[in-house]
């Protein structure tokens, strides 16, 4: 029988206060003999405060702070960011489905601030897909899932089976295509494009005239 979880548990989760209390001691390097000394708590009350079993009062989370020499809000701080992308089973084999020959499924939508794009490639048989352009640089983790793909990377030939791993940074032509009969379905996670950045700065209309009537 599932244990059930208190609406207190449940609110305070994302704050994750039994982690961060765990990773405190740990860098203080205390054990919880010597914690409970300093607070004068239990070790089974602080125990169960780190396993996330018992939800700290503001009393007993103050004197713990103390210890440590942290404020309240080391442990209510909002997250900056949190993000979390779900690509379910049934939605890439409903994307996967149609006449292209070469299917890209995004498995994240990019955002600014984005240090990584993961996408599924599927192959079809007899067809090739570019990975990498001559004298750019290409940098890349290629996973596959599904049959064997062929890696031709500047002359060098090398067949992936399922289950395989490739890790790519290269200045040469790359490209990949689906080995034997059947179709080659790979997990690619490249770095996400450098946000460009326009560096010509517009001319003032002030700074025209200035010129003209000089």
């Amino acid at each position: 029988m599932a244990k059930s979880v208190t609406y207190s548990q449940w609110y305070l989760e994302p704050y994750c206060i039994g982690a961060k209390l765990r990773s405190l001691r740990t860098q203080k390097r205390l054990t919880l003999s010597r914690l409970a000394a300093e607070t004068g708590l239990s070790t089974a009350l602080l125990s169960k405060l780190e396993t996330d079993r018992m939800v700290p009062t503001l009393p007993t989370l103050a004197t713990i702070s103390r210890v440590y020499g942290v404020g309240m809000s080391y442990f209510f701080a909002e997250p900056k960011q949190h993000t979390l992308s779900i690509t379910r089973k049934a939605h890439l084999e409903a994307n996967a489905r149609g006449p292209e020959p070469v299917k890209t499924i995004p498995l994240h939508a990019v955002s600014e601030g984005d240090r990584i794009v993961a996408q599924m490639l599927e192959i079809s048989p007899g067809l090739t897909a570019s990975a990498g352009e001559s004298y750019r640089e290409t940098v890349g983790l290629i996973h596959v899932l599904e049959g064997r793909l062929q890696l031709d990377a500047g002359g060098l030939n090398e067949v992936l089976e399922a289950g395989d791993c490739a890790y790519l940074r290269s200045k040469m032509a790359l490209s990949m295509s689906a080995a034997g009969k059947h179709r080659c379905r790979v997990l690619m996670v490249t770095p996400a494009p450098a946000k460009s950045e326009d560096k010509a700065e517009p001319k003032s209309e002030s700074g025209s005239e200035a010129q003209a009537e000089s």
